[in-house]
């Protein structure tokens, strides 16, 4: 099921069709309110959320989400400065979209977020590195023994770094290993997750696992 927290209602219209002609349930909120509201009665597979919205904003909205649970939430907005999009992913948004919005392109970055969250399903496996343990069918990690809570997007990255521990993985391979390659490569995005992912490693083990390898990308430090 897929939420739609719009209060544009041509362009809630738009994102309710696309969804529903790709077999999804859409429900749609107007406001800030009634999408904190509505993501945490409906447990949604997916976010679409919009920044302006009344009563509370976007940011308000993500932040609401983020504080009980990593449902991938996409940004769509017709802000477009690097400084906002960066700050939403810090915040823990996992993609943003640009009004107006090409059809394909969401529907790319859509599929791109729900392979992420295991919507397409996942290899029964379980990897151990670098005090790290990933286990793919639980979709659960933990850094030291203690459990990570992370975003679909930041476990896509673990996995893509703990199935290849003694590789180094450019942040292109990377980008197109969690996004898809349909996507389109930003390297800004890549960096701000990976920081992410990064900063609750270290809150929950005192440690940093992984390297970064300067002008290629990442890699899990050597057990």
């Amino acid at each position: 099921m897929v939420l739609i927290v719009e209060d544009d209602k041509q362009a809630g219209r738009l994102l309710g069709d696309i969804f529903a002609e790709q077999g999804w349930r859409v429900v749609a909120a107007r406001t800030g309110p009634d999408g904190i509201r509505m993501a945490h009665a409906e447990h949604p597979d997916l976010v679409l959320l919009d920044l302006m919205l009344p009563f509370k904003s976007g940011d308000e909205v993500l932040a609401a989400i983020r504080a009980e649970s990593q449902v991938p939430v996409i940004v769509v907005s017709a802000r477009e400065t690097t400084r906002t999009k960066i700050d939403l992913l810090h915040m823990g948004a996992d993609d943003y979209v640009t009004k107006p919005f090409d059809v394909d392109e969401v529907v790319a970055r859509a599929e791109a977020a729900l392979r992420r969250a295991g919507s397409a399903g996942t290899v029964g496996v379980v990897h151990e590195a670098a005090g790290l343990l990933l286990d793919e069918t639980e979709r659960r990690a933990t850094a030291g023994g203690h459990e990570l809570a992370l975003t679909s997007t930041e476990f896509g990255l673990l996995t893509a770094l703990i199935r290849a521990p003694r590789l180094v993985l450019s942040k292109p391979q990377l980008y197109a290993e969690v996004w898809g390659a349909e996507a389109g490569y930003d390297e800004r995005t890549v960096n701000t997750h990976m920081s992410n992912l990064r900063r609750k490693i270290r809150e929950a083990s005192g440690d940093d696992p992984i390297r970064t390898v300067w002008g290629i990308g990442y890699t899990l430090r050597p057990a």
